[in-house]
């Protein structure tokens, strides 16, 4: 063959990578593994064949984990948890150093496995997946070398379990146990059932680096074990990356159980390209975006957006791309594409595309192997944003496309999705790129690339790709927790009384929706009463028609989140200068309530947040992302968007204050439901509101019973966030209602919180989303 003819057709000869360290070290371990629980290898027990979907050859026989297991796994983990907290984040560097230097010395050996048992081509788990773990080892060496010093208020959660999914093995693993044991936690680790090869070759790693016993345990099986390891009492934190199906389910069953959790969901990612992109780069990007790793990824670039004045000729491009690419043995380094994870997964990419009747589909041009799990690149055009497979995520090489026409059509569609984990731009136009990056619903933005990843640039999503990001600084509050004790909340009963108003002119409360007061929808009121019985007022009780109302209300202010934060500034000191000027009315009004002398306290301490949060709404800034690229990750704070939350019981002004405040900060909108025994000093806090400047629906304050509005504001599609610092008995209640659409909540379990203390950082992290958009640069 000519150098001529090489170029013409750009033929590759086989480059195949040798399997034989990794079958003689399946070998050595007998081809059957049991779980690494106390720092050993337990003897293998019934179980389950991992093949290899290449070949359909069986790898090795893995041990079906029992509830025995799961429970000698958290008992060795709760063991070992308190002296590897106590090591300090400088010893616990040290062991996290080794790992990652050990992973580096074992690198093609986890290469290959890794190829071996999930289908993927070596060249992807040798250049992308292996390092990738090894830099989140070596990262969070480096954060917990810091902890002390840069996290002085926080601790570890304890014992976490931590559930994996298939596609990314390794890397997956590195992101749960990094970050985990750096702050002091100590973990179990489900791999899938279907690639738990490397996490075992993992577990030995971990014993030649000497890490401590029961600092990492890890046990094999099915879903039922990842049942086993949720529902688990003794384990503090849930992790998950996994399906929303699965993750919606998790939700459900740690609902009132004080468990941490974060999910790491599906996606439905939009690639959008603009008719001024370097169309042959988009091109390229498009193939990483979709066809790395069999499009088994849960951020893939599924949804091509495409601006209709280059559609022809992008697809053109697209499809003559598609030709080239090489789909065949995944340990052959000239392979492009390689195999689908297991047969089950391949019939179900299958059953979908062929259920879909819409557009134009069109498969690469290029030979299958004859045997193993293969599917071809597949591209569907001329798809509605309504068609199913536009809105499903398929989780294989499938490409859905459709066009837009203007850049305001392009976000529109775009965020047409129920998912927000990736989004990819490109445009040679930055301001145009900077201008649509922050508009797109997703927690990760790449300009002008794709499947960029890093230790030290935050992961995760929104919306039903889940809460929680996983790497840099922002991935470390899911591991740890502020310092200190809490103790159990006691219920705050309202005070009866059959005694009339103590003189004056009565005064008639009412709801506060859209900047106005309103009757309640129902036409209901309650007596409040003071400590002796005499008859204080009656307050409106809101019934679900006024949360619709509210949110309807706070949807209309969506305006607030894009004003400056030096006019929130200015907004809440000014709230703030109002509410001094009636510190004595307020301050009686809470005494008369509360049957305490404490009015005039929570008033100056209320004052103080509101002071404390203005301080805030201009200097709680993102990151600029050390990622070793060249270019940079800009981890950007956007609000929440509308939070509801449950004020506390006890503190009627501050507890609604400290919660407002910081929400109203970063430019959220809220739906706040007053203290529920002594609402009147919420219902005279609106006064001070409508003389603040405070612009209509972005503070809503409802009245009335706790328990009977928490699953309507909870289970509201339009709420993103729900917070419960009531002492009513809630918390369960809001956690699953909020499963419904994976919303986040932060509720108290039952657990009293000192309200002397701001907590800022607490309130503004549950206050904002972290968008990471990374931006690269140069010729």
């Amino acid at each position: 063959m000519t150098v001529k003819e090489i170029f013409d057709t750009m033929d590759y000869g086989p480059a195949p990578e040798s399997a034989a360290e990794a079958l003689a070290w399946l070998v050595d371990q007998g081809d059957r593994f049991g779980h690494f629980i106390d720092g050993a290898f337990t003897p293998p027990s019934k179980g389950f064949d991992s093949r290899n979907p290449a070949t359909g050859e069986t790898l090795a026989t893995l041990s079906q984990a029992t509830q025995s297991d799961v429970d000698a796994a958290v008992s060795a983990a709760r063991a070992a948890q308190r002296k590897w907290q106590r090591l300090g984040g400088a010893g616990r560097a040290r062991h996290l150093y080794a790992i990652a230097r050990l992973l580096q010395k074992h690198a093609r050996l986890f290469a290959v496995l890794e190829t071996l048992d999930n289908g993927k081509p070596i060249r992807e788990a040798r250049d992308i997946d292996i390092p990738l773990a090894q830099r989140h080892f070596y990262y969070h060496a480096g954060m917990a070398q810091l902890m002390d010093e840069a996290l002085p208020d926080r601790v570890a959660l304890g014992v976490c379990g931590q559930i994996i999914p298939w596609n990314f093995p390794l890397l997956m693993l590195a992101w749960k146990i990094a970050p985990a044991i750096a702050m002091g936690n100590t973990v179990v680790l489900k791999p899938a059932e279907y690639t738990s090869l490397t996490a075992l070759l993992f577990a030995d790693i971990c014993r030649q680096a000497g890490l401590p016993k029961g600092v990492v345990n890890i046990i094999t099986g099915d879903g039922d074990v990842g049942e086993m390891i949720v529902a688990h009492p003794d384990i503090d934190k849930i992790a998950f990356t996994g399906s929303t199906q699965v993750g919606r389910k998790i939700r459900q069953v740690t609902t009132g159980s004080g468990k941490a959790l974060t999910l790491e969901l599906g996606g439905k990612s939009p690639y959008v390209v603009f008719d001024d992109a370097d169309l042959d780069s988009a091109v390229e990007g498009l193939v990483d975006a979709i066809w790395f790793n069999q499009g088994q990824v849960c951020c893939a670039g599924s949804r091509l957006l495409v601006q209709e004045g280059v559609s022809e000729t992008f697809h053109k491009k697209l499809k003559a791309r598609m030709d080239g690419l090489r789909i065949g043995d995944p340990l052959d380094k000239c392979i492009d594409v390689g195999a689908i994870v297991d047969p089950v997964q391949l019939e179900t990419i299958t059953r979908l595309v062929a259920a879909n009747t819409a557009g134009e589909t069109y498969r690469a041009d290029t030979p299958l192997p004859e045997g193993g799990c293969f599917y071809p690149p597949t591209l569907i055009t001329g798809l509605n944003a309504s068609d199913p497979l536009m809105q499903e995520e398929i989780f294989g090489p499938v490409l859905v496309s459709t066009t837009f026409r203007t850049p305001a059509e392009a976000v529109s569609l775009a965020n047409n999705t129920r998912y927000g984990l990736a989004a990819t731009v490109w445009t040679e136009n930055v301001n145009l790129a900077l201008d649509i990056a922050p508009k797109l619903a997703a927690g990760v933005v790449w300009v002008n690339a794709t499947n960029l990843f890093d230790a030290a640039a935050g992961f995760g999503g929104l919306r039903e790709s889940g809460f929680g990001r996983e790497g840099g600084w922002e991935g470390l509050g899911a591991y740890t927790k502020p310092k200190g004790k809490t103790r159990p909340l006691a219920p705050v009963i309202a005070f009866e009384g059959d005694q009339g108003p103590d003189g004056g002119i009565d005064r008639t409360p009412k709801l506060y929706i859209g900047g106005k007061q309103t009757r309640p929808d129902g036409g209901y009121s309650q007596n409040i009463h003071d400590k002796k019985g005499h008859l204080l007022g009656q307050v409106p009780i809101a019934s679900r028609k006024d949360i619709r109302n509210a949110v309807e209300a706070a949807q209309g202010a969506a305006g607030w989140g894009k004003t400056t934060g030096h006019l929130r500034a200015q907004i809440l000191y000014y709230i703030a200068e109002n509410l001094s000027a009636r510190a004595k009315e307020f301050a009686a009004r809470i005494d008369s309530l509360t049957g305490k002398r404490g009015g005039k306290e929570e008033v100056s301490a209320s004052i103080d947040r509101l002071f404390t949060y203005a301080a805030w709404a201009d200097k709680y800034d993102g990151r600029v992302h050390g990622v070793p690229i060249r270019g940079v990750a800009l981890a950007m704070h956007e609000p929440v968007g509308i939070i509801g939350a449950f004020c506390a019981d006890d503190l009627p002004l501050l507890g609604l204050v400290s919660v407002m405040a910081p929400a109203l900060a970063m430019g959220n909108r809220t739906v706040l439901v007053a203290s529920e025994p002594f609402p009147l000093a919420a219902t005279d806090f609106y006064q001070v509101l409508d003389t603040s400047d405070v612009p209509a629906g972005v503070v809503n304050i409802l009245t009335g019973s706790h328990a009977d509005l928490a699953p309507h504001l909870a289970g509201h599609m339009d709420v993103q966030a729900v917070w419960s610092f009531s002492s009513a008995d809630i918390s369960a209640v809001i956690e699953r209602e909020a499963a419904h659409n994976i919303k986040r909540s932060w509720v108290n379990n039952g657990l009293d919180r000192d309200w002397s203390r701001s907590d800022a950082q607490s309130f503004l992290e549950a206050s904002t989303e972290v968008k990471n958009i990374w931006v690269p640069y140069g010729e």
